[in-house]
């Protein structure tokens, strides 16, 4: 824009509540085209190009808008939201508000008329002029390097759209998830995360939201666990009766959970027979007066886990068995059982509402009736498992519950994901055995459906350094060098893209894995399990001993018969008395398992696909080579979002779960 061309308006930066932002600059706009980007906007944001939007504007108080970088731009007018993907365009008027990035980095336009900008922000505009008085050699390699830069965002942006839709509603997918409550136990939801725009909370929980209700029992299974802020954050735990808090703290904050745990609380550190063991388990039990209410989900019981993190939880209620006749168990309950009986829990009496006297153990989980489970629980438990108990525990464990699952088609040799927090010393052959396990299953016609190629998303180092805390969210990720940059796992590396769920800056604590073709999912598993052989385990003795060091817990969603559940614990009794079908015809179709961005097929029947909030961005996105892994041990002089280097001097938390 040349250095005479008249002012005409502004872009004023404004807060997430639409509020003028003015610790940041006012952008001016001139009368003609105008380039906003990285270079004009005062963040650090990797997302935003050097040229990532054009606004020709004139002197009637309206302006041409044309997405020039790679991600989408999102114009308010009117309540009205449009958004607008690369090379897209629209005409904005006075008052219009520009999201830079879909629920960040928000502007509204104001002609010079409508502007009460001061005149004083003259120096504002020399500043936007500068490139007119540049000499031409330097204009000519800033344009080559706007050149090159929208080349390789159109090349990255051809790439993403491959198989991984980004046009229409899939954008922000995770603003249209919303299952019914009778839905609800066959998904998962993605936990609420501070700092992120509304729209990317949608359905998403917090820890009130979960334990609730006229709780008599609460058994809480973490790794970490801060009893000041659990207790202040979910106040319902302190009118409990009967608290078990079963983790994996070492003996110096135990010692400090012994002095400020309540006298009603017991707490438990189930045995560890083999070194370098921990108990990683993150899930609730918990007893209600209608039944029980079992929770799996990836966050420790702390604050940073429950506000910051990209995490996943799962919750079904069950109700009391009834006793005449009899109700069978399943393999939900079986595989419960075993789980609780390995660790060893202490036994103590409570008294329940119509139930009078009840010893709590492994056993009196047998009083509920899991008919309805949506899931199948995958469980580690420590030891050297050999004979029948070979096939129990791990990813022997996953492996035989797909053997027995039949598929689609479309996912014979299909791709793998493993996507964790932390990373175990691997080698190709472990690797090789857990993506055996990963891809067991048979089509219709009982052919196996092959192994499958895996590829680990994991965060780089830009993305932490760029995330909502920094740096300090590497505590979270904490795998060292000597882990991560082994050779052989370069070809395994794929990004933490995630912006239909709105968390590319909230660094996952979330660990999944699933088997997938597009936006079709064969299974999915939401675990604490990290890719570690501690986790999963490692066969030995020629395949017939499995040892495993840690103990785990995860979900499995599988295709099944189409059923729904209304059955609930705490809706004020008005859903107490709800029952969960599940469909009598044999042939009925299985459900589909689908991503958020999945687009529908006018073939299939709505009720027939459960949609689950993959956070992720499938199929991944392979590194480049300007993409670096994250290992906690290295040093980072670049500084990030909050102008801090890596180490800091002093690290205030470190989670390794």
């Amino acid at each position: 824009m040349a250095a005479s061309s008249p002012q005409i308006g502004f872009l004023v930066p404004l807060n997430d509540k639409l509020e003028e932002n003015t610790s940041n600059p006012r952008i001016p706009i001139v009368n003609g085209p105008n380039i906003v980007g990285r270079d004009s906007v005062p963040v650090a944001d990797k997302r935003l190009s050097r040229k990532h939007l054009s606004v020709t504007a004139s002197a009637d108080g309206r302006a041409h808008v044309i997405v020039e970088g790679s991600n989408p731009v999102v114009v308010r007018s009117n309540d009205q939201r449009k958004k607008l993907l690369s090379r897209e365009s629209c005409v904005i008027k006075d008052g219009d508000v520009i999201e830079l990035i879909p629920g960040y980095h928000f502007f509204r336009f104001w002609g010079v008329k409508n502007s009460v900008a001061p005149i004083s922000q003259k120096r504002d505009c020399s500043e936007g002029n500068r490139v007119g008085e540049e000499d031409e050699s330097v204009s000519r390699k800033r344009a080559k390097q706007v050149s090159q830069d929208e080349a390789f965002a159109r090349n990255l942006q051809a790439e993403l759209n491959n198989g991984s839709p980004v046009h229409g509603r899939s954008a922000e997918t995770i603003r249209y998830f919303s299952p019914t409550n009778d839905k609800l136990p066959s998904t998962f939801r993605l936990m609420k995360v501070k700092g992120l725009p509304p729209w990317a909370n949608t359905n998403a929980v917090s820890i009130s939201d979960v334990i609730q209700g006229n709780v008599q029992v609460a058994i809480l299974s973490n790794y970490m666990v801060d009893i000041d802020w659990l207790t202040s954050a979910c106040t319902t735990l302190n009118k409990v009766p009967h608290v078990l808090v079963v983790h994996g703290e070492g003996d110096g904050t135990l010692e400090y959970m012994k002095r400020k745990k309540c006298a009603n609380w017991i707490l438990h550190k189930p045995p560890l027979p083999i070194s370098y063991g921990t108990h990683h388990s993150k899930a609730m039990f918990l007893v209600y007066p209608q039944g029980v209410r079992i929770v799996v989900h990836t966050a420790n019981l702390i604050y940073v886990d429950w506000n910051n993190k990209s995490q996943g939880l799962w919750m079904q209620d069950f109700p009391w068995k009834n006793s005449n006749p009899p109700n069978k168990g399943s393999g939900f309950e079986s595989d419960l059982v075993d789980y609780l009986t390995a660790l060893k829990l202490p036994e103590f009496s409570v008294s329940l509402p119509g139930l009078g006297n009840c010893n709590i153990n492994a056993s009196f989980f047998r009083r509920f009736d899991y008919s309805s489970a949506t899931v199948r629980l995958i469980a580690s438990v420590p030891g050297y498992h050999s004979g029948s108990s070979l096939k129990k525990w791990g990813h022997m464990k996953l492996r035989t519950v797909l053997q027995e699952s039949i598929f689609d088609q479309q996912f014979r040799k299909a791709p793998l994901v493993y996507q964790f927090s932390s990373l175990g010393s691997l080698d190709e052959k472990w690797m090789t055995e857990l993506a055996s396990s990963m891809s067991s299953g048979v089509s219709e016609d009982q052919q196996p459906l092959g192994l499958g190629q895996p590829l680990i998303i994991w965060p780089s180092v830009e993305d932490v350094r760029c995330s909502l805390e920094g740096y300090a969210a590497g505590n979270a990720i904490p795998s060292p060098q000597k882990n991560v940059e082994k050779e052989f796992l370069k070809k395994y590396w794929a990004k933490w893209k995630a912006r239909h769920s709105g968390r590319c800056h909230a660094m996952p604590h979330i660990k999944t894995f699933a088997r997938y073709n597009g936006q079709d999912l064969a299974w999915f598993l939401l675990t604490s399990s990290n890719l570690s052989k501690a986790a999963w385990g490692a066969l030995q003795k020629n395949n017939s001993q499995l040892m495993i060091r840690s103990y785990e817990l995860g979900v499995l969603f599988l295709p099944s018969k189409p059923h729904g559940c209304s059955f609930s614990c705490t809706d004020n009794g008005n859903q107490s008395e709800g029952k969960c079908e599940m469909a009598n015809n044999s042939e009925a179709e299985r459900t589909k398992l689908v991503t958020l961005s999945w687009e529908g097929n006018k073939n299939t029947k709505i009720s027939e696909v459960i949609t689950l909030p993959v956070p992720y961005e499938l199929p991944p996105q392979r590194y480049s080579s300007e993409d670096i892994p994250w290992s906690w041990d290295r040093r980072y002089n670049k500084k990030d979002v909050h102008g801090q280097v890596w180490p800091r001097q002093v690290q205030l938390y470190t989670t390794q779960g």
